[in-house]
């Protein structure tokens, strides 16, 4: 009976190891540092590639070890492997881990893409977009994110995005794939038609991938603001993150029980100045909630790139709190994620306010 294994088909002055990598699927994108790594000189990987033979040639430098289409991963995996271009001394060490008995050693597998990572609309794929992003199988293109300094050039389906500072990657099916807020951003900035651009955003924040205030950030990072249609799409992006956490913060107050209090009012003192907004107000108990859209920083401290903006919100929470009222601020990201956790919060604050001393008379008026 004859043998059509891996092992048996093996080419002529091929090594072991290229072959076994060739029959597995985790391993059939390599670059040509890695392929001399194996024992393959750059000759011999190019004639492999000539009409009739066993491979073909994704990008410059990247070599996919059979002649069938490419699969939506191996083609994310070539756009990396072009764009991260592990130099020949650390091949060695990023050669995909190798087929073997379960219990027998394997190659260690560092990360073999440097610090490029996939953004764009192949990354909102990635990070599970179905309406605004197509899926992975049907890109035609793959962004990749890398150093401004990288002296390579877009070329094929891989088109490379600079950047002064590289954002920390998270990993998606083991590639290094860009935050949704930074992905979002890239893809805006290749979109030309405005129902594209309110497409991604509002599924980013309608879907609970990212707050609405981190993607302004990002597009005010990358100098698209200056588009009127982008505008007009971030208008209708925090209206609608303003409205899922008016919603959160109505569920909180009513799934555990919470008084009601008043929503969206305005607070002022008797013939006096104006206090503020706030979202909620319990009047007896003198508690106040105020949604906080800032935009964290990645360190996780808030952003006060608007310092003045920064300012005002400070003065009106010491002015209240001078006043006997507690403020409580709430982010839409903790209503999202820890909904009963923030209403422990709010409840502690309604109880506490048994113990405060009478507070100054203040005026209630709807927004």
């Amino acid at each position: 009976m004859k043998n059509n294994s891996p092992l048996s088909l093996r080419p002529a002055g091929l090594p072991l190891p290229v072959v076994r990598l060739a029959g597995d699927p985790r391993g059939r994108v390599l670059s040509l540092a890695q392929l001399r790594a194996l024992g393959v000189p750059g000759g011999r990987a190019a004639a492999q590639c000539r009409p009739g033979g066993p491979w073909q040639q994704l990008l410059p430098g990247v070599y996919l070890l059979h002649t069938e289409a490419p699969t939506a991963e191996e083609l994310l995996r070539g756009a990396l492997l072009y764009a991260g271009r592990p130099g020949a001394a650390s091949a060695v060490r990023n050669v995909p881990a190798q087929p073997g008995p379960p219990d027998g050693p394997r190659a260690a597998a560092p990360d073999p893409y440097g610090s490029a990572m996939v953004t764009g609309l192949a990354a909102l794929a990635l990070h599970g977009f179905s309406v605004s992003a197509p899926p992975p199988d049907t890109l035609d293109r793959v962004d990749v994110l890398v150093p401004r300094t990288r002296r390579l050039r877009s070329t094929g389906y891989a088109r490379l995005i600079r950047a002064h500072v590289l954002p920390r990657p998270e990993r998606i099916g083991g590639l290094p794939v860009a935050p949704v807020a930074r992905a979002v951003a890239d893809a805006v900035a290749h979109l030309t038609d405005a129902d594209s651009v309110v497409a991604v955003l509002t599924e980013a924040v309608r879907d609970g991938h990212c707050e609405p205030a981190v993607v302004v950030r990002e597009l005010n990072q990358s100098g698209l603001l200056v588009r009127q249609y982008v505008v007009d799409a971030v208008d209708a992006l925090l209206a609608e993150g303003r409205t899922l956490a008016e919603g959160r913060l109505y569920e909180l107050v009513r799934t555990y029980g919470l008084p009601e209090p008043v929503w969206n009012v305005d607070l002022r003192l008797p013939e006096g100045p104006g206090l503020g907004a706030v979202d909620a107000y319990w009047p007896e108990r003198s508690v106040a909630v105020e949604l906080d859209t800032r935009a964290p920083r990645q360190d996780g401290r808030w952003n006060s790139d608007d310092d003045e903006q920064w300012s005002v919100a400070v003065r009106k929470r010491e002015h209240l709190e001078r006043l006997g009222i507690t403020v409580v601020h709430l982010t839409p990201k903790k209503l999202r994620e820890s909904l009963e956790q923030q209403a422990t919060v709010v409840r502690t604050a309604l109880l506490a306010a048994d113990d405060r001393d009478p507070v100054a008379r203040v005026v209630v008026l709807p927004r």
